[in-house]
C-alpha cells in the first residue's frame, strides 16, 4: 500500500490597502491638475476609483497557487491588476508598461450572493504571482472599483500551497 503523500500546507496572503501609497499617488494627480501641468508620457494616475494594495512576501518564496478568495460585500465589480512596479523610497511614478495583463476581474450581480469572475484570466493571473513571490518581497496591485465600490466593500485574498 503507497504512503499518502502529505498535503502541502496552505498560506492565505490578503491584499492589503497601502493606504500611504495611494495617497501619494492621488497627492501627485492633484499636483500636476493645480499646476495645469500634465503627466509624463506613459504615465499611469490614479483615478477616483482605483487604489494601490499590496502583499508582502517576506520569507515566502516556495509557493505555488491554489486560488483567488475575493468577497464583495455589495453588487458591483473589482479589477485587480498587478504591477512590475517595486516602489522605492522616492515613490517613483507608476508608468502604463508596468501593468501586468491578464488582469483578474471579480464581480457580483445585484440579485446574487454568489461571485463570478473571469477565470481563465484570474487563474493565469494567480499562477504569475507564485513566479513573483519567488524574486519579490513585495507586490503591488492596482484596483479598480467599480458599479458603486469601494475599498470597504473588498475582501481579497490569494490562497497559495506552501512547498
Amino acid at each position: 500500500m503507497a504512503e499518502d503523500e502529505p498535503k502541502p500546507s496552505q498560506l492565505s496572503m490578503p491584499l492589503v490597502l497601502d493606504r500611504d501609497l495611494t495617497k501619494q499617488m492621488r497627492l501627485r494627480m492633484e499636483s500636476l491638475t493645480q499646476r495645469g501641468q500634465k503627466r509624463q508620457d506613459g504615465e499611469k494616475l490614479l483615478r477616483p476609483s482605483e487604489s494601490v494594495y499590496r502583499i508582502d512576501f517576506i520569507q515566502q518564496h516556495r509557493l505555488q497557487f491554489e486560488r483567488w478568495d475575493v468577497v464583495l460585500d455589495q453588487p458591483g465589480k473589482v479589477t485587480i491588476t498587478g504591477t512590475s512596479q517595486n516602489w522605492t523610497p522616492d515613490l517613483t511614478n507608476l508608468m502604463t508598461r508596468q501593468l501586468l495583463d491578464p488582469a483578474a476581474i471579480f464581480w457580483r450581480k445585484e440579485d446574487s450572493e454568489a461571485m463570478d469572475w473571469n477565470e481563465a484570466d484570474a487563474l493565469e493571473f494567480g499562477e504569475r504571482l507564485s513566479d513573483l513571490a519567488k524574486i519579490r518581497k513585495v507586490m503591488y496591485f492596482l484596483i479598480t472599483f467599480s458599479e458603486g465600490l469601494e475599498p470597504a466593500n473588498l475582501k481579497a485574498s490569494v490562497v497559495f500551497n506552501q512547498l
